[in-house]
């Protein structure tokens, strides 16, 4: 019981932490955030499996952790607002070629990233001919030309 009790406990730490760090955090991966993801894999590890270290105690981790997992899914799937308070909801960063800052600041998403993902999704090279940037749930920023 104590295994399950940890790999709970540190699927919400790990659940929390990285609501904390934004969804910048998976935005771009720099060669510091795999090493921070190593880092991190390699203590949770530790933490979720503590002095046992058998194929019975990491299967029933692992089984935990992707219960936890479905659980959550279904809150989500079935609890109004549950999505956006674990995933967050999509945020719009340019309207009509105006760049909106305080979300941009509150994301902590820079012009650059912006125009980046527009060169590389839609072949964009100017914030006028953006009609729409807007982060979504899953770190990446959709790009809609002005038509």
């Amino acid at each position: 019981m104590e295994m399950v009790l940890r790999a709970v406990a540190i699927y919400l730490v790990l659940m929390v932490v990285f609501k904390i760090a934004g969804r910048r955090a998976l935005l771009q991966m720099t060669s510091f955030d795999l090493i921070l993801l190593l880092i991190i894999s390699e203590a949770t590890q530790q933490a979720l499996l503590g002095n046992d270290f058998s194929v019975t105690g990491a299967a029933l981790t692992i089984i935990t952790l992707v219960v936890v997992d479905i659980l959550f899914g279904l809150v989500k799937k079935y609890i109004h607002g549950a999505e956006d308070m674990i995933d967050g909801a999509p945020v719009v960063l340019v309207e009509n070629g105006q760049l909106l800052r305080k979300k941009m600041k509150e994301a902590d998403i820079s012009y650059d990233d912006i125009m980046v993902s527009a060169r590389n999704n839609q072949g964009i090279d100017t914030l006028d001919n953006i009609q729409f940037a807007i982060l979504e749930r899953n770190g990446h920023i959709s790009i809609i030309p002005k038509q």
